[in-house]
């Protein structure tokens, strides 16, 4: 397996082979990443590429949050990725694939994109939606794979890939859990051990949003309050805990397939889950 530094370098080693399966990710990988990876080679299988892509992007971070502290482990990750079967990491530092202040940026509607993460996270899907079209012009993927923990992030760029007729498949990764049913987040590393213990209420929280919506509950305004109350006072800070369509993230409806998302700090980390119905 290659570590590649250079966007000229890539695209020499892409030259041999046009098919290929991508998975772009931050690093300090976990087993969700790896399992996307798997996904991607089974799907194209031995004879085409699986290219993953490392890199902090700065664009998609507010000035308060996290970047400068973000693990970065790329030996690890390089060893990990190749276990899973990668063939070609593209790791370039921030000069390669910005080497001028990023003008042109990729804006997702408002109605998809300013709601929930993005309400909390102000040109959050901006960021994601300017690297992550700009890494699909490099790799020229034919298959991308995402996880669906980040479900809201999948549609927009879903949603992207659509609308910009980009001749890609966006293939979701379902969650994947600790054996205590924590989502795998690189985040997680910043949890103490008790934290980690913790952490598995965000999930029983959502669970318990969804058994009373399908009890026959239907103030969604009380639900939704009820559970973030439940959250703080077990000393959480809750940004939003909710029922929406899947389709388009709209508030929950009969007759629709639902999912339950929340996002609340612990500590000083900031946890994402959902859960489908």
């Amino acid at each position: 397996m290659q570590v590649i530094h250079t966007i000229a370098e890539l695209r020499q080693a892409l030259a041999a082979q046009p098919r290929r399966a991508f998975v772009p990710t931050m690093g300090n990988l976990h087993e969700g990443h790896l399992d996307l990876v798997r996904q991607g080679r089974a799907a194209v299988g031995p004879d085409a590429l699986v290219v993953a892509s490392i890199f902090v992007n700065r664009l998609q971070f507010a000035p308060h949050e996290d970047f400068d502290r973000y693990p970065r482990t790329l030996a690890r990750d390089a060893e990990l990725l190749q276990g899973a079967g990668c063939d070609l990491v593209f790791a370039p530092d921030e000069r390669e694939l910005y080497p001028e202040p990023q003008g042109y940026k990729v804006h997702p509607p408002a109605e998809l994109a300013d709601i929930l993460e993005g309400h909390f996270r102000p040109g959050f899907f901006i960021g994601v939606c300017t690297v992550v079209a700009k890494l699909f012009n490099i790799v020229q993927p034919s298959l991308a794979l995402f996880g669906k923990k980040d479900y809201q992030q999948l549609m927009v760029l879903r949603r992207m890939v659509a609308q910009m007729a980009l001749p890609i498949e966006i293939r979701a990764g379902e969650t994947t859990r600790s054996p205590e049913g924590l989502a795998l987040s690189s985040r997680n590393g910043y949890l103490s051990e008790a934290e980690k213990t913790e952490a598995l209420r965000l999930s029983r929280t959502l669970r318990e949003l969804i058994a009373r919506w399908q009890a026959g509950e239907r103030d969604l305004a009380a639900l939704e309050a009820e559970a973030m109350e439940a959250l703080r006072d077990a000393g959480w800070q809750p940004d939003y805990l909710t029922l929406r369509c899947q389709h388009d993230l709209s508030p929950a409806r009969e007759g629709q397939a639902l999912v339950a998302l929340g996002a609340a700090k612990l500590g000083a980390t900031r946890l994402i889950d959902n859960l489908e119905l």
